[in-house]
């Protein structure tokens, strides 16, 4: 076991003492792949580290000695191509196995990762290349990727070399074959390309749904932080089989799929999907005998449309959720088939789980449980002041100048000025609005920008897409607000049906009606849009903020004079 030399404590008798007495050990020269995955494989060299599969009937299975010996490897390679602590690597490889490969080698090497999500364009590579003067990209050998890599590199000087895996490409360097004659001896760095725990490990570009995407920078201590995450909210066990859903391309990647998991000792499962069908991630669940699992609640949402009694789930001990606060009417269906509530987690790309449902207390449908042990957290109105118990106020973790928390993000990448300004004060605030109740537990509203204020009445979109999505009618919904002359705003719901079901005014009348019986009746959408898909984030999100964009114009156009 590892855990016993990062946490004075490992078992703790409630929420209470966990919250109070939970510590976390940072080595100074801390590095995930030289303390952890070489350590494993240290260890015990048949320990299992990774079991990958993919649609096209490929399997790997890796031990640690495995991966430490092919990180290795890649570590001599990167390092032979001039990479060298503080270079910045692009990563945009789906889950391909090589990802944690490639990962672990720049880890050891002190380089800076940037993963990234296959749908960037040539606009969004320039600019990540440019603004975080990336040195070499890997990519996985993906037709759409690899045209929009090439088209960007003439405009992105910095990068020197570019790499695929998966499969050769002419004018790429083929991963697998490059480092076939390398050593898989990689000693710890020493003197200056030494690494320290507050070192820059870890850069992730923000969705980027208001302004430009921001850099959001992780030191090597950050990994440390997700212990909380794996062992105490997803629940992994040792040599046991986690999976979360997730591309590596995300935030949620790093918390579900490499970090704390393999500090907890257990084996990450990666289906590499071509693309998510309900049914196949089920067979293979059902298939892999799988003991957690973690998946946005979309996912569980397109799942439910399936046969779900029809795949033995049993082996699944655990089910979690995060990326959008779970609407209770998911989880109570999910119980239904399986016997077990979805426990959700809290946070955002700047941090590890911030709150979430833990093993010790009863979980509330619909809250988002209570705060990490990792992070002091308050609810705070917009002059700075804590808000009382039922009112409603933006998520701020305290202390971060003098006292900041193992996991949360140490700045903005190559941006002092931002940093000062928005995580060197007296807290940082998520922007994320929440209200607690009389027992601790935390409720969701919505971001900051998404609450809609209409007659003097504020509104969470969550409650009101909770309400919508308890309709046999409704597979996705996105509540949002809509300019309105008298009111200000007024409550829009941008809806996907299910296939039975034809958008009709009768429906809109009768979502209505339901929203009505469902929740205080202000609150029902005076507005329902039905549309084939909902538009999302990079990291599945839904852009509420281009929706009201849209509205926004449509009503400007709309009242736009006309002129000669």
């Amino acid at each position: 076991m590892l855990l016993d030399r990062f946490l004075p404590r490992i078992e703790f008798d409630s929420y209470e003492d966990f919250k109070k007495n939970y510590r976390v050990i940072v080595p100074d020269d801390f590095n995930f792949g030289f303390d952890i995955v070489d350590e494993w494989a240290r260890q015990d060299e048949n320990k299992k580290a990774l079991v990958w599969c993919n649609d096209h009937n490929e399997e790997k299975v890796f031990t640690f000695k495995d991966i430490s010996l092919l990180s290795n490897k890649a570590a001599n390679y990167f390092r032979s191509l001039g990479i060298r602590k503080g270079d910045v690597v692009l990563m945009i490889m789906r889950r391909r196995w090589e990802y944690w490969v490639c990962a672990v080698a720049l880890h050891k090497l002190g380089a800076v990762v940037i993963p990234a999500t296959l749908q960037l364009t040539k606009k969004d590579i320039v600019y990540r290349a440019n603004a975080a003067k990336v040195k070499a990209v890997v990519c996985v050998n993906d037709d759409f990727v690899i045209n929009q890599t090439e088209l960007a590199l003439p405009d992105s000087p910095t990068i020197e070399n570019h790499i695929v895996v998966g499969e050769k490409r002419d004018g790429w360097k083929f991963f697998e074959e490059e480092i076939e004659g390398m050593s898989d001896v990689f000693e710890r760095p020493v003197g200056d390309q030494a690494t320290n725990k507050d070192d820059v490990m870890l850069v992730y570009f923000t969705s980027g749904t208001t302004g430009m995407p921001k850099m959001i920078q992780h030191s090597f201590s950050h990994p440390l932080g997700h212990i909380v995450t794996a062992k105490y909210w997803h629940q992994v066990q040792e040599n046991k089989l986690h999976m979360s859903v997730t591309d590596s391309g995300w935030a949620k990647f790093g918390w579900g799929k490499i970090y704390g998991q393999w500090i907890c000792g257990a084996v990450i499962f990666a289906y590499d999907m071509d693309k998510f069908v309900p049914a196949k991630l089920l067979e293979k669940m059902s298939q892999y005998k799988l003991t957690t699992f973690c998946a946005p609640p979309t996912m569980y949402r397109f799942m439910l449309l399936e046969d779900v009694a029809s795949y033995d789930l049993s082996s699944i001990q655990h089910w979690t959720t995060a990326g959008e606060p779970l609407n209770p009417e998911v989880n109570n269906k999910w119980y239904r088939f399986t016997g077990h509530n979805i426990y959700q987690g809290f946070g955002q790309s700047e941090g590890s789980v911030l709150m979430a449902d833990f093993q010790w207390d009863d979980i509330k449908i619909g809250s988002t449980g209570k705060p990490s042990p990792l992070y002091d957290i308050k609810l705070l109105d917009n002059d700075g002041k804590e808000v009382g118990i039922g009112e409603e106020g933006c998520i701020c973790v305290m202390d971060v100048k003098h006292n900041p928390p193992t996991g949360l993000f140490t700045g903005y990448y190559l941006n002092p000025e931002m940093t000062n300004e928005l995580l060197l004060g007296d807290y940082y605030n998520t922007c994320d609005m929440a209200w607690q109740d009389s027992e601790g537990y935390y409720w969701f509203v919505g971001r900051n920008d998404d609450v809609i204020k209409c007659s003097g009445y504020r509104i969470g979109p969550f409650e009101v897409e909770s309400a919508m999505l308890e309709h046999d009618a409704v597979v996705e919904c996105a509540i949002t607000g809509a300019p309105d002359p008298v009111r200000g705003q007024v409550v829009k719901a941008t809806v996907v049906l299910k296939k039975e079901y034809q958008p009709t005014e009768e429906l809109k009348k009768e979502l209505q009606d339901h929203v009505k019986r469902s929740t205080a009746p202000y609150k029902y959408p005076r507005i329902i849009e039905f549309v084939d898909e909902i538009p999302k984030t990079f990291s599945g999100k839904i852009k509420r903020a281009q929706i009201r964009h849209e509205d926004e114009e449509a009503v400007r156009v709309k009242d736009k004079p006309v002129t000669e």
